[in-house]
């Protein structure tokens, strides 16, 4: 359940990335999976989903302030995601914040621990 989550995130972090795509199911497909999986080895590593993840967060900082204010990220968080993601409590999610969060989840969905997810 985790890794869908994980993986549904990352998939909305993917279409707010990508322009071009059109897709927006609530899973990823092998292609999406593809986009991640840098050295194309059939998982995604927790360097490759930092990587995209720092990409994701400063695609969405529309302002380029360094912050994301909810209205940037209504997309891809409710605003219960975005509070916990605000751990500050600030009302705004630096690139630390955020990363702490998505690097959490993508180890939550690493069931096997060997820092990556396939």
């Amino acid at each position: 359940m985790m890794r869908k989550v994980l993986l549904s995130t990352a998939f909305v972090l993917c279409q707010l990335v990508s322009a071009a795509a059109q897709d927006r199911s609530a899973v990823m497909n092998q292609g999406q999976m593809d986009r991640l999986d840098r050295d194309r080895n059939g998982a995604v590593d927790r360097s490759e989903y930092q990587a995209f993840m720092t990409i994701a967060f400063a695609s969405m900082d529309k302002n380029k302030d360094g912050s994301l204010r909810s209205d940037e990220v209504a997309q891809a968080l409710n605003a219960q995601q975005f509070a916990a993601t605000d751990t500050n409590g600030d009302g705004k999610v630096s690139q630390s914040e955020f990363l702490n969060r998505v690097m959490a989840d993508f180890k939550a969905a690493d069931r096997s621990g060997d820092g990556s997810l396939q």
